[in-house]
């Protein structure tokens, strides 16, 4: 049963923003697994709206029974409630977009975003995942994480999003005792073609980490000579968000 309940987690998985849709067929053989076990799990997923099927291409994607309970468990955190006010307040004092990162597994989830007004603004999305090895509001993370958990995430070919992405594990790992170092994480051009972001970790009580907030603009506005500038306003909103995570025993994984 546990296994059963296992391999149809990994199957809801498969369910990406990259990848939103799947055959039937083509879903089995990315997953080396028995098609009829799959169209199982696929059929059981559909009668309950976890997944719906395309009459005519006969592909699958994610079915509104999610939506539901992703919403159901946002609502229940509050987090617009509680943070939005601290990313407008940062947003404010610096001028550039503030974001509310979390980690969910090995991934890093955007959750929150607040952008300035009538500026170019930084182009990751709510509800977006991204690598943890690549730019600052990720790395920042990472830096933070057991040396396991680590290698999962380096110790592999790696993709390359500008020609600013650190790919490299060796440069990776060194970054990464910069970031435990100074407590900040920086990137220039490494996810988004010219945009820097500054970025630190937020952790909660137990001292693990669980979050990231970031400024982060086109690098025409938000130079590295700024850093220091944004800093102190970064810190105030890292330590309001952490106290708010740590208060309410906010977990995202």
């Amino acid at each position: 049963m546990l296994k059963t309940l296992n391999l149809s987690i990994a199957v809801l998985k498969m369910f990406t923003k990259e990848k939103p849709t799947w055959g039937g067929r083509e879903l089995a053989l990315a997953m080396n697994m028995n098609h009829t076990n799959l169209y199982r799990i696929l059929e059981t997923f559909e009668n309950n709206g976890f997944i719906t099927k395309d009459p005519i291409t006969k592909k699958y994607s994610l079915g509104i029974a999610l939506w539901e309970i992703g919403m159901n468990m946002y609502d229940s955190l509050n987090i617009d409630q509680l943070c939005m006010p601290v990313l407008e307040k940062l947003k404010d004092v610096t001028g550039e977009t503030a974001i509310f990162t979390v980690l969910n597994g090995l991934e890093a989830l955007t959750l929150l975003k607040a952008e300035p007004v009538n500026k170019v603004k930084f182009t990751v999305s709510r509800g977006s995942r991204s690598p943890l090895y690549v730019g600052a509001s990720y790395r920042s993370m990472l830096a933070f994480l057991n040396e396991e958990q680590i290698a999962k995430v380096i110790d592999e070919p790696l993709t390359a999003y500008t020609n600013n992405t650190m790919t490299d594990a060796t440069e990776i790992r060194a970054e990464l005792v910069k970031i435990r170092s100074c407590g900040y994480a920086l990137s220039n051009s490494e996810y988004s073609v010219d945009v820097l972001a500054l970025a630190m970790p937020i952790f909660n009580s137990e001292e693990q980490v669980v979050a990231s907030i970031t400024v982060s603009g086109p690098i025409y506005r938000f130079t590295e000579q700024r850093v220091p500038e944004f800093l102190g306003p970064l810190t105030e909103a890292r330590n309001e968000i952490e106290g708010i995570i740590r208060r309410y025993h906010l977990n995202f994984n």
